[in-house]
């Protein structure tokens, strides 16, 4: 028994690592089209280009992980099925319930290594991916308005005319209100550097107080400046919320819920986050309900094709929620959870009924 598992596990990541490379190798392709237009921005040559893009390795793993382990274990399966090893394990004594269970320790291991990938490499590799670009294209991060970007900080309204790839603010305009909203001091600062532990460094500043007679203005030359607003939370401008970590991505929830601002696309791409893993359970189990039982071609290709269509779909659908989900207002953990859970129902009715054949 421990023999058969092992060398279905085996030939299982090997497919799945075979077919991980060849999707990796296909979006490094378009990564690199894609880059070739911004080649000799400031110092962007070909040898940075090809590092941005090895950067962005990581975070393109975490996203077709769950389809690599679907079609790898459906070629794997279609592999054993077309030498007969599959029908000689069937009449060693093997029952589908045993081969589900080899899928699903499968499954699990190639959850945890998603897990490990969105939380811990693809989020950090994305960042540095960005700012090598932007570094050396000499640009900024992108931002929603013309003005800037605007950031609410309880009673102060901030706006950021530039964020440089250290961190560093330039424009730095602060409003200050009281609990009616009524403007009682306006700030501009040149530059802004990060001391640490929430306390900025202002530099060259101007500020105007209003009274309720007149308005005062003063100048300063430097000005510590302390804020809920820190590099961690300005990060969250370098990547987009599904690259993010749920660790930083609970942190910058409850800055906008401190705040009073919409949380739900990050809220989506929290549960997303938690849940994602397990959509490789699913293929595993999906692919197993595709499994060929007989050794002719037509039947051993027609049912690889249908399940490597089912696994683009999934990929694709999943997508397509959280969109809906952030368009309609639908609830954040059934909006990142429903795909998968739909996909993983279908996949163990599929076994069950294949079972009762």
């Amino acid at each position: 028994m421990s023999t058969v598992r092992n060398y279905m596990l085996t030939r299982f990541f090997g497919a799945t690592l075979f077919t991980l490379a060849c999707l990796l190798g296909l979006f490094g392709f378009f990564d690199i089209i894609r880059e070739v237009p911004d080649l000799g921005k400031g110092s962007y040559d070909t040898t940075t280009m090809l590092a941005h893009v090895a950067l962005m390795i990581p975070g393109h793993a975490y996203e077709l992980m769950p389809l690599a382990v679907l079609i790898g274990a459906l070629l794997a399966m279609s592999q054993l099925s077309g030498t007969s090893e599959y029908t000689a394990i069937r009449t060693f004594g093997i029952s589908l319930a045993q081969i589900a269970r080899f899928k699903l320790i499968f499954g699990l291991i190639m959850a945890l290594a998603a897990l490990m990938l969105g939380e811990f490499i693809s989020p950090h590799s994305e960042q540095m991916a960005e700012r090598l670009k932007l570094q050396s294209t000499r640009s900024l991060i992108a931002q929603e308005f013309r003005s800037g970007l605007w950031v609410k900080d309880d009673n102060n309204i901030i706006n950021v005319r530039e964020m440089l790839p250290d961190n560093t603010l330039l424009g730095i305009r602060i409003y200050s209100y009281d609990n009616n909203y009524h403007l009682l001091r306006s700030e501009y600062a040149e530059r802004a550097t990060y001391q640490g532990k929430g306390d900025w460094l202002l530099e060259n500043v101007r500020s105007s107080t209003l009274h309720e007679d007149r308005i005062t203005t003063a100048r300063q030359a430097t000005r510590q400046w302390q804020s809920v607003l820190q590099p961690d939370i300005l990060a969250v401008l370098l990547v987009v919320p599904e690259q993010m970590s749920a660790l930083d991505l609970l942190t910058y929830i409850e800055h906008l819920k401190s705040n009073q601002q919409k949380t739900q696309r990050y809220e989506i791409a929290l549960w997303g986050k938690l849940f994602y893993p397990l959509a490789c359970i699913s293929m595993a189990l999906v692919a197993l309900a595709f499994t060929p039982t007989q050794r002719r071609h037509n039947d051993l290709g027609a049912k690889l094709f249908i399940g490597i269509g089912l696994g683009i779909g999934f990929h694709f659908c999943n997508r397509l929620f959280a969109h809906l989900g952030l368009l309609y207002d639908w609830n954040p953990l059934l909006t990142a959870t429903l795909p998968t859970a739909l996909f993983l129902i279908a996949g163990t009715w599929a076994i069950i009924r294949q079972e009762k054949r």
